[in-house]
């Protein structure tokens, strides 16, 4: 049935309309999603609103936020959503209703129903315990002691004698076919990242010094993919910290032999090589841009305990929410997390690059040596065509 002459340029406005709109639409989505994998903040790829950043928590809950109890029976105490929870076991999760700044009760309906817990401070505002009805938790000491922000082990021998036994052995043996070594520097691909080496300070889990300098190398996709990472996180103001890149597999046997057993998850086999050792894990962290300031992760960098772990529910909606944006910019760019430490990243290609035991003096004399040999060959380059023309 045909439009009477009255509709029909009403229609053909919706039309024009729809098609306006589509149009932008498709115009949006391009640009977006041209960008890389990862999108702003507030827009997933599939177009759909992401988590919003979070707030932080009230000042007033950060010295209940922990853990509690005995190994087999801890309770973590953890923020989400502006509400603070209690979880037992890693799986039953409780809200707490706050009674006063030291009391908090469970909703009447569920298997915690009408009991309550009261916590315990200490000067500094710090919880010392928890008690659940007649049952006292003490507080698990897990993270770094009060202001500072590395957690120490305390290494199985003197760290000075296992550094000169590894600086006498030999990496093991490989077979088949890598590519060459082609370590650059970081922050001589891009100055705005930044570098805080633990490893070349006292400041690190074994409160020893292992490098000459505070640099960073990465092989060279590597080092360019975390330039990359760099620059999608600056849109969003942030920048990279980074803690450590390539290390000497000298030092990999240091840290292997130094830590206890049941710690050994978070150091590398020496027998196998660390990829680090490859050149092409990297350790880092989040920066703002505006305070210049590390942001607060879920754990300390190095921390030997299980909040290390990338998928840990404890710590704060905005820790949690820094620890997921750092890991999404990484994945992106094709570096995977590792199992027990949200910092550590490992790219792509780390199989086709040899275990290296180069100090990083020596990787800068074989840069200098190199730059000479390519001005030597620039030189008689130049002084062949010169008496060519001559």
């Amino acid at each position: 049935m045909g439009l009477s002459k009255s509709k029909q340029p009403d229609r053909l406005v919706s039309l024009l309309l729809l098609t306006l709109f589509a149009c932008l639409f498709a115009v949006v989505t391009s640009t977006t999603s041209s960008t890389g994998v990862h999108l702003p903040e507030h827009i997933t790829q599939s177009g759909t609103p992401a988590q919003a950043k979070p707030l932080p928590p009230p000042a007033r809950w950060r010295g209940l936020i922990g853990e509690y109890g005995p190994d087999n029976d801890i309770l973590i105490v953890l923020e989400k959503d502006g509400k603070l929870f209690a979880l037992f076991k890693r799986v039953d999760l409780q809200p707490l209703d706050e009674i006063s700044k030291n009391i908090f009760k469970f909703p009447v309906r569920g298997p915690h129903a009408r009991q309550t817990l009261i916590f315990k401070r200490d000067s500094h505002g710090r919880a010392t315990e928890v008690a659940l009805d007649a049952v006292i938790n003490k507080r698990r000491q897990i993270e770094p002691e009060e202001g500072a922000n590395q957690l120490r082990v305390k290494p199985l021998r003197p760290v000075p004698d296992l550094m000169k036994e590894a600086r006498a052995a030999a990496p093991p043996k490989e077979d088949g076919e890598f590519l060459k070594l082609d370590l650059v520097e970081l922050t001589k691909l891009d100055p705005t990242i930044k570098l805080e080496i633990r490893y070349a300070t006292t400041n690190n889990f074994l409160g020893t010094i292992f490098y000459s300098e505070a640099r960073a190398f990465m092989q060279r996709p590597a080092a360019e993919a975390v330039v990359r990472v760099n620059h999608k996180l600056r849109q969003q103001g942030y920048g990279l910290l980074v803690h450590d890149a390539y290390r000497p597999w000298y030092v990999t046997k240091v840290f292997w032999d130094a830590t206890p057993d049941d710690k050994k998850v978070f150091v590398a086999d020496p027998a196998k090589g660390s990829r680090h050792n490859r050149g092409c894990a990297v350790d880092l962290t989040l920066y703002d841009l505006k305070t210049k300031k590390p942001v607060e992760m879920v754990s300390t960098y190095d921390e030997t305990t299980g909040r290390a772990y990338p998928d840990y529910p404890g710590g704060t909606s905005l820790q949690r929410w820094h620890r997921k944006l750092l890991r999404d910019a990484m994945e992106s760019e094709g570096f995977t997390v590792y199992e027990a430490e949200w910092w550590h990243f490992d790219y792509k290609d780390w199989q086709r690059y040899p275990i290296g035991n180069l100090t990083f003096d020596q990787i800068g004399a074989n840069a200098r040596k190199m730059r000479s040999w390519r001005l030597t060959l620039q030189t008689l380059a130049g002084a062949c065509c010169r008496r060519l023309v001559e």
